[in-house]
């Protein structure tokens, strides 16, 4: 496999192969989008946060941007990434013309989510090229991965004061309020919410995601999407362009969305578990997790070890801010449905336990990590896991008893005794687990893995010069 200049190991697929891979299907494209009125193109690259950056086209220039032709970004400038400077060469964006979508809030424009290139190779702090290297050493392993992703979010609106509340909760400012759980799968809420939601639902449902269901969640205006799974690429693709409708819908509606783990103490936090399954090449479309009795496999089991030795770098990367780590505790004072998070706060696994990292669901097999969020970047977060699920099963990675108890009930004490690891409890702990882990090195190369270290501990390092104001009702009078 190639190398590019800093040594780092590229996908293979070069800048002229990449334009060669699209010359024969941009006829089809182009005609498709014409007829579905398309007037404007915007090749969306992802930056290090895992959020999509663009510059939008006229479909004149449709097939200059498809042949590598189009706009260039200085992305070193902008997505916090300062390994070039500013003497250095553009990048170059090429579309992925088997992800295209028009948008459903107005169809005049697409989004075409592509990869960055750099002097003719692959761009190595192109998270979305990360991926696809990881799905290639993969597929030379002889295995394929598939994922399923469950978004949870929260609807909020400013008040007259200009401060952000939540959009469906009718208990805003009233001196009593339900202590119990009121939101959570209630009907006269779901009732309450389906302008937005149906808006919401249509479009999904529109793009043949195979929406399963929307879940009124634990927190006030908060929800869960479940949709159909697909190969990983296209889950990320499609997590990146759900982020955005997302938010242009409730942008019609007079609101915005957040994917903020944690806004609030007493709110329930916003996880985005990532359930993923695996096939062999040589058996395509079998699941290799189920047995031909319907019963585990070895493989799943030595899949979860293989994740399991590598939680705390992975948590890094699927739970990526300050606030992410608010959320992964066992109880919470004060908290609207009582005091027990469903959270995962251990690295262990269990069939159908909540309070384990990794979760082997009781209704389908695959392995479920709940300590994910959608703050994370979600390529990186598939790179991650799919390589760590290989290299398992390729070694044989024992992961031990499962946990089919109460974890939340244990002491540390107990737990420590049974061999069980605590998640990372802050930022600072997972980014240095990401920074001594050499399988995150392998997945995200040098360089992508230096920038990202190097913007998490900026982060931590300015949330410990805030003063909040917890510090302040805490300590000001105290001392």
């Amino acid at each position: 496999m190639p190398k590019d200049n800093t040594g780092d190991k590229i996908y293979y697929e070069n800048f002229k192969d990449a334009v060669e891979r699209n010359r024969p299907k941009i006829p089809e494209v182009k005609k498709r989008l014409e007829e579905a009125g398309v007037k404007y193109v915007m090749g969306a690259w992802i930056d290090l946060h895992g959020i999509p950056k663009t510059k939008p086209v006229p479909m004149s220039d449709f097939e200059q941007l498809c042949l590598g032709k189009g706009p260039q970004f200085a992305v070193h400038s902008i997505s916090y990434v300062p390994e070039l400077s500013p003497a250095d060469s553009d990048q170059v964006v090429v579309p992925d013309l088997d992800a295209v979508y028009i948008c459903p809030w107005d169809t005049s424009m697409a989004i075409i989510f592509s990869d960055l290139y750099w002097e003719d190779a692959p761009y190595n702090v192109c998270s979305r090229q990360a991926l696809k290297r990881a799905m290639q050493d993969a597929t030379q392993d002889g295995y394929t991965g598939y994922a399923g992703v469950e978004p949870e979010f929260i609807v909020m609106k400013y008040d007259e004061n200009g401060q952000p509340v939540k959009a469906f909760d009718d208990d805003l400012g009233k001196a009593i309020s339900p202590r119990r759980q009121a939101f959570g799968y209630d009907v006269e809420y779901s009732i309450d919410s389906m302008p937005f939601l149906k808006d919401m639902i249509d479009i999904i449902e529109g793009l043949g995601w195979n929406l399963h269901d929307v879940v009124a969640e634990g927190a006030y205006s908060q929800f869960e999407l479940d949709f159909h799974y697909t190969n990983m690429l296209e889950m990320s693709d499609r997590l990146a362009f759900l982020r955005i409708v997302l938010k242009e819908v409730a942008k019609k509606h007079g609101m915005f969305v957040t994917f903020m783990p944690k806004p609030t103490v007493g709110d329930w936090r916003s996880g985005a578990h990532i359930n993923m399954s695996m096939h062999h090449e040589s058996r395509p479309g079998e699941n290799i997790f189920e047995t031909p009795e319907g019963e585990w496999s070895d493989e799943s089991r030595w899949a979860v070890g293989g994740l399991m030795k590598h939680a705390e770098a992975i948590t890094a990367i699927t739970c990526p801010t300050v606030n992410s780590y608010n959320g992964l505790v066992p109880r919470v004072g004060g908290f609207e449905g009582g005091t027990v998070t469903w959270a995962p706060t251990n690295i262990t696994y269990g069939f159908n336990n909540r309070s384990a990292q990794f979760r082997l669901p009781q209704s389908r097999h695959c392995i479920e990590n709940r300590a994910c969020d959608m703050t994370m970047n979600v390529y990186l977060a598939m790179a991650m896991h799919l390589t760590c699920a290989v290299q398992g099963i390729k070694n044989k990675i024992d992961p031990g008893k499962p946990t089919d108890f109460d974890l939340y009930s244990k002491t540390e004490a107990e737990l420590e005794e049974m061999g069980i690891r605590r998640l990372p409890r802050t930022l600072w702990a997972s980014i240095e687990a990401l920074r001594g882990d050499k399988m995150a090195e392998h997945v995200m190369g040098p360089v992508m893995r230096r920038s990202y270290l190097e913007y998490k501990n900026d982060e931590w390092e300015r949330y410990h010069q805030a003063v909040t104001d917890w510090e302040v009702e805490e300590y000001l009078r105290l001392y």
